[in-house]
């Protein structure tokens, strides 16, 4: 399975990657004339850029406005015909079975895109991860590795490197 890796030197890479995620995707579903579901678990200290990465993504796939944290409402959706896109922040939740009661299968249908923060908060309850993306500080910088857990996260990570973002 496809690994990539990069160093991001400010706020402004961190979106770009996002959105460079966001367009291989819309490519592959015109390519493919179908939406198949994307699960990203997102991993990384407070700060790390989580919600940043996730933000370039959720403008990338055309949503204009402001992206926030879903820190306290658990999810945040984005409504992107013919995409879904959910953001969830798992950090605050106190039982996974929470999850179960928001109906959290629901939300992983072919034609969403799911990213979600602290993932190990819903263990058990969440779909598996197409892509696992680590992030951590090196300085003023931060490092971000990307991991392919299924085909599907395969394809989008071979695409990606193609981009040469």
């Amino acid at each position: 399975m496809k690994q990539l890796e990069y160093l991001l030197s400010d706020e402004a890479a961190t979106i770009a990657l996002g959105d460079a995620l966001a367009k291989v995707l819309l490519q592959q579903s015109n390519q493919q004339q179908a939406q198949q579901s994307l699960i990203v678990y997102l991993n990384g200290d407070l700060g790390a850029g989580k919600t940043t990465l996730t933000r370039g993504f959720v403008r990338g796939m055309g949503h204009i406005g402001n992206v926030k944290s879903p820190t306290y409402t658990l999810v945040e959706p984005y409504e992107l015909p013919p995409w879904q896109v959910y953001h969830f922040d798992l950090y605050r939740l106190s039982d996974p079975e929470e999850l179960e009661y928001m109906g959290i299968r629901d939300y992983f249908a072919d034609h969403c895109c799911c990213f979600i923060e602290w993932p190990e908060k819903g263990t058990g309850l969440l779909a598996n991860a197409d892509i696992i993306i680590n992030m951590a500080y090196q300085d003023e910088q931060r490092i971000i590795d990307l991991q392919a857990h299924s085909v599907r996260g395969d394809g989008v990570l071979q695409q990606l490197e193609q981009t040469n973002c």
